[in-house]
């Protein structure tokens, strides 16, 4: 039983800790490269925490185990609503005045939908692939005008789950002068993507274990111990952001998760 369980935490731990190293590394290295906080907070911060999610399904798809992969997209994102919007809410009340968060998250319940409906009628090829991969980018796009911008509908989800991430580590925000130098902060990074990339592989040896050790679905174990398990980043920004009473910034950091 050790051999199972092992791998699968020490797979969470790795992933999260390599994660924090990668999103933190990333962000000295493109404030000593001179871009802007803005696009740092929308992409390199922005999707952090969406990185073990990200790592754990590519890895389950190169170990061929793509009922883990399903299970960990739909599992992280049922936990992102229940749980994590569920817990924030118990801490402060989640009340959505920007328009932009309202119109993002139908962008949400739209991608879920066209999710299941591929999903449900043929398998997920290449060419699915790149139109998702795609329209993320044109989301991004539109998301950094209408930062850049400052429309008066008020700030996306995009940017609220980058305001989530640095609130939960101030480290994460751009500065103006970073202390570390630009070989440093590069070490950082790879050394970061190296324990998710290594965390990854373990967790889905670790599940796909689990799975065969209890006759139990790969896509189950997915759904549930992985999915909750890479959903913690998530889970601990989206608390923060509720003790410091920012429910629009909670909610902005799961659509943005989910989208």
């Amino acid at each position: 039983m050790p051999e199972i369980w092992l791998p699968l935490i020490g797979g969470l731990i790795l992933l999260i800790a390599g994660g924090e190293l990668l999103v933190r590394g990333a962000v000295q290295v493109a404030t000593r490269l001179g871009v802007s906080p803005l696009v740092i907070g929308l992409t390199l911060v922005g999707f952090g925490t969406s990185t073990p999610e990200l790592v754990t399904s590519v890895q389950a798809a190169l170990s061929n185990a793509p009922g883990i992969a399903y299970g960990n997209i739909v599992g992280s994102n049922i936990a992102n609503i229940l749980l994590i919007v569920g817990v924030a809410a118990l801490i402060t009340p989640m009340v959505i005045a920007s328009a932009a968060l309202k119109r993002d998250g139908a962008v949400m319940l739209m991608v879920a939908v066209v999710f299941s409906a591929v999903a449900f009628a043929m398998p997920l090829g290449r060419s699915i692939g790149a139109i998702f991969v795609l329209a993320l980018i044109a989301y991004v796009y539109l998301a950094f005008r209408q930062e850049r911008a400052s429309a008066p509908a008020g700030h996306g989800a995009v940017y609220d789950k980058s305001l989530a991430l640095q609130g939960a580590d101030a480290a994460l925000t751009p500065a103006a002068q970073p202390k570390t130098s630009l070989l440093l902060s590069a070490m950082i990074a790879l050394g970061g993507l190296v324990l998710v990339v290594i965390g990854g592989r373990f967790l889905v040896e670790g599940a796909v274990s689990l799975a065969r050790g209890f006759g139990i679905s790969e896509t189950v174990i997915g759904l549930t111990i992985v999915a909750v398990g890479t959903s913690m980043p998530e889970f601990v920004t989206s608390v923060v952001a509720g003790l410091k009473r920012q429910g629009d910034v909670a909610f902005g950091n799961i659509v943005g998760s989910n989208i």
